[in-house]
């Protein structure tokens, strides 16, 4: 074993860093990202002092060292990276992005239910606390219940 480990150059520690870059890129892990660029750091301390301690040791602590210093800088300092936020919160939510909009009742409401136009779509709605809409109201979304926008009249 200990002749396995005497071999290892920075040419050996540049490909662990690759190959644990290429796996960290597959599943998005976040921390195999951190030991990758730890492995390429104990490259860089092989190339940079080939004769350090006992070569391949030294290499190992250093390795060692680093990937631990980084998971845990990773996991606490960069945890907000780790959280995923969409691009924008009502991205591919339709309903959603209509809150707060103005629009006109397409028809009268009958039972608290009718259609709306915000812009120049046709929407189902339904009326909050069972407001009476007639066609030609000018409206307000506050609401999305699966595809049906919950509204309330504007007022005058």
């Amino acid at each position: 074993m200990e002749q396995v480990f005497s071999e290892l150059t920075f040419w050996h520690w540049l490909a662990l860093g690759l190959i644990l870059f290429g796996i960290e890129m597959m599943s998005g892990t976040f921390d195999l990202l951190m030991v990758a660029i730890a492995a390429w750091l104990t490259a860089g301390f092989a190339y940079f002092a080939p004769d350090a301690w006992t070569v391949w040791q030294g290499q190992m602590i250093v390795f060692g060292v680093a990937s631990t210093a980084l998971v845990v800088f990773g996991r606490t300092v960069l945890s907000g990276v780790r959280k995923s936020s969409p691009e924008h919160p009502t991205l591919n939510r339709r309903m959603q992005a209509l809150v707060g909009e103005r629009g006109l009742a397409v028809g009268d409401f009958v039972s608290g239910t009718g259609q709306i136009r915000v812009g120049d779509t046709v929407w189902r709605a339904e009326a909050i606390e069972g407001e009476t809409i007639h066609g030609g109201d000018t409206i307000i979304v506050d609401g999305a219940k699966m595809t049906t926008a919950m509204v309330r009249k504007a007022a005058p």
